[in-house]
């Protein structure tokens, strides 16, 4: 019985586990958001009508050089979140004013 029971313990910890942390942006013009996938260092980006857009994948660095990168190809970010680490607003800020 306990056997039984460690499994079925281990069976719901293991989704939580395998979930990635998120990876998300919103952009400052929506009009700019793209229509098809955008693939930017190994990440497959997806945004709809609102400039919101979300991210699969993506290489491993830090979260204000994914920003600078993708905000090279997209735009302005009013949000960023790379694999769970959000930016402050002074580090958004610091990431648009870069690409410009």
């Amino acid at each position: 019985m306990r056997a039984l029971i460690a499994i079925a313990v281990l069976a719901l910890a293991v989704p939580a586990a395998a979930q990635t942390p998120a990876t998300s942006l919103t952009l400052a013009d929506a009009a700019s958001a793209p229509s098809g996938r955008v693939i930017i260092d190994g990440a497959s980006w997806s945004c709809d009508e609102t400039g919101a857009c979300e991210a699969r994948g993506g290489t491993n660095q830090p979260a204000d050089r994914a920003c600078r990168r993708v905000v090279a190809r997209l735009g302005a970010v009013t949000a960023f979140s790379w694999k769970g680490q959000a930016l402050s607003e002074q580090e958004i800020a610091a990431c648009n004013a870069s690409a410009g």
